[in-house]
């Protein structure tokens, strides 16, 4: 069978609804039949029918139409009986909507069912009876069963026709609900004794093609007479009834009358034979008529009742009048919310507007008991839209913020405007998704550590924290070191950071003294797509140990010359005879310094200053002090535990310098040496004394030979000037107990005129002498030079005494 297909796409936009598209379909197809290609119409691809999830909905129990989404067309899913959908109900139509989401979209769509001639009119009984008497006369009426034709239009019942015709014709009447009666008038008076019964037949013709009948026969007994018919009151009783009436109610009473007597005008009442449908719902008294309500009554499902009532006499005579019962609607139903499409989970970035869910909302009441106004509950970034033919949507209407609310549970409230008012919710959860739109945050914008020196490589110094308001991945936080240098060297050599915890822990072991502190940056990044990060700055601050114990830079400590300071036997009290100069590399406390003496040849003749280490006499010098003095000097910090440093200085008391030469080889043996060496040093002596005895004997050759040409040079040139010597310079280091001020130690050696003993002369106001004995082959003493030679006998003699003293000096050191 041809089907016809109308088609179009609204140009307007109401609700939700993006477009409209109607078809028009046969009932009966067969399964799978298509009704229509929904995406050519709709002007969608099947990519977007694909992706959009695109599917049916509709508010029936039955889903007769499907959405085949691989081609994009309509089909039959269920077999269509036009009959049962919409009964007698023109024009007959499915109407449902067509879902997509990503983004939501709506169409509707009515596909129209028109009739097809599968239906022929058929009776509810098989048979009439009648009895009427002989003296009934021309013109009396006899209300027939009507034919019913579930088909409607031009397939639809359209006439009758009565068989035989000799007595009885069909006189059909239109009622005002679009029904027919069908009335059998007599035509030709009856006559009992000619024939008491007759029988007829009743057919009832549809206007389909084929066309197609039903028939019912029809029992006519003739009865003797009684020649007046019951005739009601009212042809037409109306009466009105609210739905959910109790059952009992009497609703209106039909009264009727007869112009007999006797028994002939006793009148019963009852449901006409085309009321059978109507018989669980009404019940009329047949004594005095009373209708009463036997049923339920609903305003949703019918809206008003004809109720064809017949009053008969015992005669067989009747009359039948006709009650409408209207129905009025109370607010007896609650609207009903249904979810056409819902979104369980939202980015926290979607727009404003996006739709979450899509509802349609019924009420089966009417007027202002249908009117349904919906809210949402306060405090949520979501509105509601309404449109027009029940469908809303729920969108949001402001910003989302996960790190804020995570979870929304919307609840949708439906009123409607009844009296008093119905009303329906439900309750929707929505989580919002998280997006990385928060980077780590740091406590503070810089962190500050200590750490004691001398630490383990790999003690953890300090943990940063940084937090992150996203969720799961976004909100993980790595911790990295930033590349940079500390003194040209990359800071991860001296600090690593905890990817995962963020504890610093040291590369290596810090020296104070070598850096007191560092800084550098660490990034604080997380795990989202993509990744932020904040930095911040981390400074590690070195604290000071007592590690190191002090140096003694003045008097030089060595292991093979001994060092002596001479003090004139004419030293006043207080005399500067050394000071002693030593430093601390540590800092603070740690390096105070503080002297004292520890041993002393004489305790009562020497003294250290505590802060200044300088060593001064304490009394004056007497001829009975011995001319070797030792002292031991402690140089002690102040750190905890302190640490020290002990130095020996030698000190020589005379006047002159034989006098201090005597005494020299004495010094030396204040030396402990091991055992091992002896063997050792008693070779080298025998050596050292056989290259002495060789070398003096060639020096004594030379020097006689030069004694001859010097002499002559001497003559001739007349004084010589004195060379002085400068031993090395010393300098202050403040706070640390070195000298305060640079001094200068000269020695001047004087010869007194015409001696043969060479005595050496020292100033003592502004120096002091210091005799060095250095180790075998390098031994040394300062260069002796005379201030005016008076003879040449007198010169050479000196300059003798200067190569004596040099080799006397070597063998005493070794």
């Amino acid at each position: 069978m041809a089907r016809q297909v109308l088609l179009f796409i609204s140009a307007l936009y109401l609700g939700l609804a993006r477009g409209q598209v109607s078809y028009s379909i046969p009932e009966e197809m067969p399964k799978g039949s298509v009704v229509g290609n929904i995406a050519q119409d709709l002007g969608l691809d099947l990519k977007r029918l694909k992706v959009g999830k695109a599917r049916i909905y509709t508010d029936q129990s039955t889903e007769y139409i499907e959405l085949n989404r691989d081609r994009g067309v309509l089909a039959i899913k269920e077999r269509i009986d036009r009959e049962a959908l919409c009964g007698q109900t023109t024009p007959c139509a499915l109407h449902f909507q067509v879902i997509l989401e990503k983004p939501m979209e709506l169409y509707r769509v009515t596909v129209e069912i028109t009739d097809i001639n599968d239906n022929p009119p058929t009776f509810t009984v098989s048979e009439m009876k009648f009895e009427i008497s002989e003296l009934a006369n021309a013109g009396a009426r006899f209300e027939l069963e009507t034919a019913i034709d579930n088909d409607v239009g031009i397939n639809g019942l359209q006439g009758y026709s009565l068989k035989p015709t000799d007595h009885f014709v069909l006189k059909t009447q239109n009622l005002a609900d679009g029904t027919k009666t069908v009335e059998m008038v007599l035509q030709k008076p009856l006559d009992r004794e000619k024939q008491e019964q007759m029988s007829l037949l009743l057919t009832a013709l549809d206007g389909g093609e084929p066309q197609m009948s039903g028939t019912m026969g029809i029992l006519i007994t003739v009865l003797d007479a009684n020649d007046n018919a019951p005739v009601c009151n009212q042809a037409l009783y109306k009466a009105s009834v609210k739905e959910n009436t109790p059952k009992g109610t009497l609703l209106t009473t039909v009264s009727a009358s007869d112009a007999d007597q006797g028994s002939n005008s006793i009148v019963s009442y009852s449901l006409s034979s085309t009321a059978k449908a109507l018989a669980g719902l009404f019940q009329i008294n047949s004594d005095d008529g009373a209708l009463i309500l036997i049923g339920s009554i609903d305003f949703e499902k019918h809206k008003e009742y004809q109720i064809p009532v017949q009053a008969k006499d015992q005669g067989g005579h009747s009359d039948t009048c006709k009650v409408i019962l209207d129905i009025t609607d109370v607010n007896d139903n609650s609207p009903l919310i249904s979810i056409i499409s819902e979104s369980n989970e939202i980015s926290e970035n979607s727009e404003i507007g996006t739709v979450v869910t899509m509802l349609n909302i019924k009420d089966a009441d009417t007027a202002e008991n249908g009117n349904v106004n919906c809210i949402l509950n306060d405090n949520i970034p979501f509105a509601i839209q309404t449109s027009s033919d029940g469908f809303h949507s729920i969108s949001t209407h402001d910003v989302l913020d996960r790190e804020q609310v995570s979870l929304y549970n919307i609840t949708v409230t439906c009123s409607d405007e009844g009296t008093p008012s119905l009303s329906s919710s439900v309750t929707l959860s929505l989580k919002i998704s998280d997006v990385n739109d928060n980077p780590p945050v740091f406590s503070s914008t810089i962190y500050e550590a200590s750490v004691l020196e001398n630490n383990a490589p790999g003690v953890s110094i300090f943990r940063i924290q940084a937090k992150d308001a996203d969720w799961n991945q976004n909100a993980r936080v790595s911790y990295i070191l930033e590349d940079s240098t500390v003194n040209g060297v990359r800071i991860s050599s001296y600090v690593s950071v905890s990817a995962d915890s963020g504890v610093i822990n040291a590369v290596s072991s810090f020296d104070f003294e070598q850096i007191k502190n560092f800084q550098f940056q660490v990034k604080a990044q997380d795990g989202g797509s993509p990744p932020l990060s904040s930095n911040v700055t981390v400074r590690i601050n070195i604290q000071d140990q007592n590690d190191n114990a002090p140096q003694v830079l003045y008097p030089v400590q060595t292991s093979s010359s001994v060092v002596a300071e001479m003090v004139p036997r004419s030293a006043d009290v207080g005399y500067l005879v050394t000071k002693v100069v030593a430093v601390d590399v540590d800092s603070g406390q740690n390096a105070w310094l503080s002297y004292k003496l520890q041993k002393a040849t004489d305790r009562a003749l020497f003294e250290v200053g505590a802060q200044n280490g300088e060593i001064r006499t304490i009394r004056q010098v007497t001829d009975k002090d011995a001319v070797k003095q030792k002292l031991t000097v402690v140089v002690e910090d102040n750190g905890q535990p302190s640490r020290s440093a002990t130095v020996n200085v030698n000190v020589a008391l005379a006047d002159s310098f034989p006098e201090v030469l005597s005494e020299f080889s004495d010094f030396t043996h204040d030396k402990e040496y091991n055992d091992n060496l002896t063997f050792y040093l008693v070779l080298a002596l025998a050596v050292v004394s056989f290259l002495f005895i060789v070398s003096l004997i060639a020096i004594l050759s030379v020097k006689c030979y030069r004694w001859k040409q010097e002499r002559l040079f001497y003559k001739s040139n007349g004084n010589l000037p004195v060379i002085p010597y400068y031993p090395p310079l010393y300098a202050d280091v403040g706070g640390t107990g070195t000298l305060s001020h640079p001094q200068v130690f000269n020695y001047d050696a004087y010869r007194t005129v015409d001696s043969r003993t060479s005595d050496v002369k020292y100033d003592t106001t502004y120096s002091r002498s210091i005799v060095s004995l250095d180790t075998p082959g390098t031994a040394t003493l300062p260069p002796f030079r005379t201030e005016k030679l008076i003879n040449d006998d007198s010169t050479e003699q000196v300059r003798l005494y200067s190569h004596t003293s040099y080799w006397l000096t070597l063998l005493i050191s070794t």
